[in-house]
């Protein structure tokens, strides 16, 4: 009894230190966050008083700039990794309370439009993606982690696939680089590429859903369109993350055919595990909010949290991306990645124009 009871303080003190690790990462994510904030305010302020036109740059952008700055010049102190690390769940947390402002209805009308146009996507997405591979002659493993992670969400995608199908952890740290820095470019790109073809919020917002990889940036191109776009590109992009288990089985299934990956036993248990959660989180907020669970200060208290919670994210992306390192990684696969992510660009934003027609985007 004595032996358990000291293993259960030993394990106690070891959650507590770890929790208490997070803490200054955390911090700082706040601190970032809230100057990107604090920038935005003061500018507006002076333009105020002071009858100046000045570029409206938003908050997002700031948080991200400072986090930059801060990653490739003095860079992150170890003491502050893991909870800069937590950026990915303050990210999975917004997208979850951002439902409630959301009606299952209109979840499930947009939802239906972008999952039509997610299987387009994904499909010739990774199509394209594996004969520029072949033709850049990449490793063939490696070919499938840009691919996956082009096609569907970036590096969770990576992730998810690298154990899926025994790729070297060269392979996907080759791949996650690639994502990464175009994932960086796009943030900057897709709004500037937006204004200029006079988008509206919902067809941008799902042109970054469509066509931004990773999760994190997709959101924070939709926000810097606008709140209208924010949330359009969270949607699209949570049908997109809804597809990687099956995306990830098939691939497991095909490499396994050819003895270079183990077999899938429970096929269904295996798509469970890839799922992503917070999506289902999302869609029961939505839900409750379309039952009128919440009164509307809930809702907009809700709302505000889903903001702070974005905050912290996007002061994590500038946080987390250092250029200096992922210029290390070889020339080759950054090159298949761009080129395909223009391809993907280009050809989202052709299935955005094409789904005008049909709907009012």
């Amino acid at each position: 009894m004595a032996n358990t009871a000291e293993t259960h303080t030993a394990e106690s003190a070891s959650l507590i230190l770890r929790v208490l690790g997070l803490v200054p990462g955390i911090l700082l994510l706040g601190v970032v966050g809230w100057g990107g904030k604090y920038i935005e305010q003061t500018i507006t302020q002076y333009k105020t008083m002071h009858h100046t036109v000045l570029p409206n740059i938003e908050y997002v952008l700031w948080a991200i700039l400072i986090g930059l700055v801060i990653s490739n010049t003095v860079g992150v102190a170890k003491i502050f990794s893991s909870g800069v690390d937590t950026y990915d769940f303050w990210l999975k947390v917004g997208i979850v309370l951002l439902g409630a402002r959301f009606l299952i209805s209109d979840v499930l009308h947009l939802g239906g439009i972008s999952l039509a146009l997610v299987v387009i996507e994904i499909t010739l997405s990774l199509i394209f993606m594996t004969l520029l591979g072949r033709a850049f002659n990449l490793k063939p493993k490696l070919t499938t982690l840009l691919a996956v992670g082009s096609s569907i969400c970036g590096v969770s995608a990576i992730i998810a696939a690298q154990g899926a199908i025994d790729a070297d952890e060269e392979d996907s740290s080759y791949a996650i680089a690639a994502i990464l820095a175009l994932g960086a470019i796009s943030l900057f790109t897709f709004p500037l590429i937006g204004h200029y073809l006079h988008l509206s919020d919902r067809a941008y917002g799902l042109w970054a859903g469509l066509g931004v990889d990773n999760t994190a940036e997709a959101t924070a191109a939709g926000a810097l369109y606008s709140d209208a776009a924010g949330k359009m590109a969270v949607l699209a992009k949570s049908c997109r993350n809804a597809m990687i288990g099956f995306v990830v089985l098939g691939y497991a299934i095909y490499w396994a055919s050819k003895g270079q990956a183990k077999e899938v036993g429970n096929k269904a248990a295996f798509l469970w595990s890839k799922f992503p959660k917070f999506v289902l989180g999302f869609l029961l907020i939505s839900l409750l909010a379309s039952l009128s669970f919440f009164t509307k200060p809930q809702v907009l208290a809700l709302g505000n949290l889903s903001r702070w919670a974005f905050l912290l994210t996007f002061a994590g992306v500038g946080l987390r991306t250092n250029l200096r390192e992922l210029g290390k990684q070889g020339v080759r696969p950054l090159l298949v990645g761009a080129i395909g992510e223009v391809a993907i660009a280009v050809l989202t934003l052709g299935l955005i124009f094409g789904a005008s027609y049909f709907y009012k985007l």
